[in-house]
């Protein structure tokens, strides 16, 4: 073994990744920061205001609390230490620069829009120390293409979690072109600290799942628009002819159909020649008529009671 590699090997033992900054409140971001806060990290959520800090922070309490009632039920006492021991781990900040000038590693988990990424990576580039580590959760936006605005491409990739992430043992751990040895080790050295099952991607559409898994949605929407066979009746034959929990319209209103379309839309602009990615039509009415889903209480199901 060469003298390099083993050096490269020591340096990515030793770095070892204790102070983490999400950035982002929201669904993704306060499962992230509360699976990282429970296993033993210093957590600070940064988001735009006192009161979304606030939201982040009481909903993560929730969950532990939740999570708690499970894990420790036949001891009270032991679940409240696990709630108040994560809580302890946990902070909420405004002020992004002053967060992210003493951390390890940041998760970005904000909207999926290009330009508002790059404005907030140019900015904590000039704030964060040479050695931090920044990292997108983003599901469908390439990480190159993120993290070009900044000088540290060697120590950026993704980390793309999933929802809910307390619950989801999966992490896609996503590696550029210019992603270093040393910050994929450890960002894969990270999500098993989180207890997660990390599996390596190239920074391609949609990393593994997605790229299966938002073409396998859209095509089911064809089906459907062609008239070959219902909704009802496509779920029906997911679940119970390829074992799947969830069929494709069923996980499309879970997921939200302005996300699924947001993602296909994205990469149909960008990939016009891949059939896969054409956006169904079907889709892109439901969305223009407000019905996204388990969230609006109408997608392809209704959800009002």
């Amino acid at each position: 073994m060469s003298v390099l590699r083993v050096f490269t090997r020591n340096m990515a033992t030793a770095a070892k990744i204790n102070n983490v900054v999400i950035i982002g409140g929201g669904l993704m971001g306060s499962g992230i920061a509360q699976v990282a806060a429970a296993t033993g990290h210093n957590v600070t959520i940064v988001e735009m205001n006192d009161q979304l800090v606030g939201k982040a922070l009481g909903g993560i309490k929730k969950s532990l609390e939740r999570v708690a009632k499970k894990q420790f039920k036949d001891d009270a006492a032991k679940g409240q230490q696990y709630v108040d021991g994560t809580l302890s781990k946990l902070k909420g900040s405004t002020k992004l620069e002053e967060a992210v000038a003493s951390t390890d590693l940041v998760v970005e988990a904000i909207v999926e829009k290009m330009n508002i990424k790059h404005e907030l990576f140019s900015k904590m580039d000039a704030a964060a120390p040479a050695s931090t580590i920044f990292t997108s959760n983003t599901s469908s936006l390439s990480i190159a293409e993120i993290g070009a605005v900044t000088k540290r491409q060697d120590r950026f990739g993704g980390l793309h979690f999933f929802n809910p992430v307390p619950m989801m043992k999966l992490l896609e751990v996503i590696r550029t072109e210019k992603t270093s040895e040393e910050t994929y080790q450890q960002l894969m050295e990270f999500g098993k600290k989180l207890g997660k099952t990390c599996i390596t991607c190239k920074d391609t559409p949609g990393f593994v799942v997605n790229r299966l898994l938002v073409p396998y949605m859209a095509e089911a929407i064809r089906l459907l628009e062609r008239g070959d066979a219902s909704a009802r009746d496509i779920d029906i034959a997911m679940k119970l002819g390829a074992g799947y929990p969830m069929g494709p319209f069923e996980l499309s209103d879970y997921v939200g159909l302005d996300t699924t379309n947001n993602i296909i839309h994205g990469w149909h602009e960008k990939f016009p020649e891949n059939p896969l990615f054409n956006p169904p039509k079907m889709l892109e009415k439901l969305v223009s008529e407000g019905k996204l889903g388990v969230k609006s209480g109408e997608g392809f199901y209704s959800y009002k009671k």
